[in-house]
């Protein structure tokens, strides 16, 4: 089919989008010039900021074959500082990822340092405040122990597989697990091949109130990003030359 799927025409203000593919293809555009084609592996991190309107499709090559579409959004807060800062897009793509290998009796594992850092190896994306992004991959039978920072925020979100903490609890696809903030290692075994993605970051300690596509630090805050999307003040898609 020729036909264009995703999401549409809409805004953003106050946070980043952090689109991971897994299978499949993003095609993206925005209101700040900001756009591109992400396929399997790559990341695409879109800074909001002051605000903009964006779309999120599928790739055409990828509407006419179609197949797995697996894909990560996650919705990154902003610093106060930062939440009218310009725009950014950043296309990350998967070669551009560091890769520690993680070899343990036999196992054969990988973590990809999407942002952050990881034992010296340095993501390529650029935050407004410290944050470790990885995938991670374990074999069956795999036992590793991961180093984070201490008094960060730390989640593990399995998206296939089975793995315990070594507590012996199996948490299993679909499945986020929120780490406590004491102490600067977590173990995990993988009972199945598993997926993982870990997110981790210093906590802001603001305010913060959300509402639709926007995330702010107060109620009028919130109310002026309504009113400065209806009066056009995040930019159109007509103003980008060559759209469609």
């Amino acid at each position: 089919t020729s036909e264009k799927k995703g999401v549409g025409e809409h805004p953003h203000r106050g946070f980043e989008t952090v689109s991971i593919v897994y299978s499949g293809q993003v095609e993206h555009r925005d209101s700040a010039g900001g756009g591109g084609m992400i396929q399997a592996g790559d990341v695409q991190w879109m800074t909001a900021a002051s605000g903009l309107v964006h779309e999120e499709f599928h790739g055409k090559d990828f509407a006419k074959s179609g197949g797995l579409f697996e894909v990560v959004q996650l919705w990154v807060n902003l610093p106060q500082k930062y939440k009218m800062h310009t725009p950014r897009y950043q296309s990350i793509k998967s070669e551009s990822i560091p890769e520690v290998s993680l070899e343990r009796d036999g196992h054969k594992g990988v973590l990809r340092v999407i942002a952050g850092n990881y034992q010296g190896h340095i993501g390529p994306a650029k935050t407004f405040s410290p944050i470790n992004l990885f995938d991670i991959r374990l074999q069956k039978g795999q036992k590793e122990v991961f180093f984070v920072e201490p008094g960060y925020t730390a989640s593990v979100f399995i998206l296939s597989g089975k793995v315990d903490f070594g507590d012996k609890k199996i948490v299993g696809p679909v499945e986020l697990v929120l780490l406590e903030r004491e102490g600067n290692t977590f173990e995990m075994t993988a009972h199945e091949d598993a997926k993982i993605l870990f997110m981790g970051g210093q906590p802001l300690n603001e305010p913060i109130i959300g509402r639709g596509p926007f995330v702010m630090n107060t109620k009028e805050e919130l109310q002026q990003a309504f009113i400065d999307f209806q009066e056009g003040k995040m930019g159109t898609f007509e103003k980008i030359e060559g759209s469609d």
